[in-house]
């Protein structure tokens, strides 16, 4: 068990570094692009894209800007803006995780709870109107955009219903932090978690009935049965648990990836800068330090979910330690 994990580890340090030198290559080193020219602006004479190039080390060989790139990002800290001058990088992104990280947590919560009870019940009442009923009301959630739901829930909550006793406890767009005000911070992100954990209610409540049926089919539910265990014991304590498996390998890409900035429209929807909208807001002005910075943390993050992912199926079904 603890080799299987440290040599996970390893193959994480190794995609990590195979990731940021990708980046590193698309945004510095490919042909026709100019970091320098993007910094002067246009027009800039050609002693000052020069002078710039000295700047900021684009004049000295490309193994030594990657590396002189990871320690500003890594190490020091002190990766600034293109754009911006002046700005740190780091310390932009470093604040933007709390927001993504509240909003992606508090939904997944609603959505694995949610799913795991919608895809037992239908499950067990296979083929019957709330089955039929439950699958209806997930197909209508997958069906839902974010951004439209989310303006939706902004005209009832902030706007056409905001002062009667519905909503009136809904605060204004926007992210207050938790450890300065814990009800201000429940209450700004109710609304974005419902909105963002609706479509995915729907996926991995389907997900989880078509799992739980086909594992009721099994050899060791039949046996099981033979020993004469009750059918409400069987599916939590036997087919659950195997149906899982990929009810967590699902779980594991879109949470890693809804971190690492998936959930954008959600963000810009409801006021929150989180790394979506810093991403986002970056690509606008092609920002190239603030994008490579944002998309190191999202590829860190998926390759830790996946990491993660990998240890639970062990826990999950002992048969994936032998294979």
């Amino acid at each position: 068990m603890i080799y299987a994990i440290l040599r996970r580890l390893g193959q994480m340090l190794f995609v990590m570094f195979g990731i940021s030198v990708l980046v590193f290559l698309i945004f510095f080193a490919t042909p026709g692009a100019d970091p320098a020219a993007r910094i002067a602006g246009r027009n800039a004479s050609p002693e000052v894209l020069e002078a710039v190039r000295h700047s900021f080390g684009f004049d000295r060989p490309l193994p030594v800007q990657y590396v002189l790139m990871m320690k500003k990002i890594f190490i020091t800290g002190d990766l600034t803006s293109f754009v911006n001058r002046g700005w740190k990088v780091v310390p932009a992104v470093l604040d933007a995780i709390p927001v993504t990280l509240s909003l992606v947590t508090g939904a997944a919560i609603l959505w694995v709870v949610l799913s795991i009870f919608i895809g037992l019940v239908a499950a067990a009442w296979r083929d019957t109107w709330i089955d039929r009923g439950l699958m209806a009301l997930g197909l209508l959630g997958i069906s839902m955009p974010v951004y439209w739901l989310g303006e939706v829930m902004n005209l009832l909550s902030q706007s056409r219903y905001h002062d009667t006793w519905l909503f009136s406890w809904v605060p204004p767009l926007g992210y207050k932090a938790l450890s300065e005000d814990p009800k201000g911070w429940f209450l700004t992100l109710v609304i974005p978690w419902v909105t963002l954990a609706i479509l995915y209610i729907g996926i991995y409540g389907r997900v989880l009935r078509a799992a739980l049926i086909e594992a009721m089919q099994e050899d060791y539910i039949r046996t099981a049965r033979a020993k004469g265990l009750s059918e409400s014991r069987i599916l939590l304590r036997h087919a659950l648990r195997t149906s899982l498996i990929a009810f967590v390998t699902l779980f594991g890409l879109d949470f890693g990836a809804l971190v690492g900035g998936s959930a954008l429209l959600t963000e810009v929807v409801f006021g929150l800068q989180g790394i979506g909208k810093l991403t986002y807001d970056a690509l606008q002005s092609l920002d190239l330090p603030m994008i490579m910075a944002t998309v190191m943390y999202a590829s860190m993050f998926v390759v830790i979910a996946n990491a993660i992912v990998d240890m639970v199926y062990i826990l999950l079904d002992p048969r994936v330690k032998t294979a």
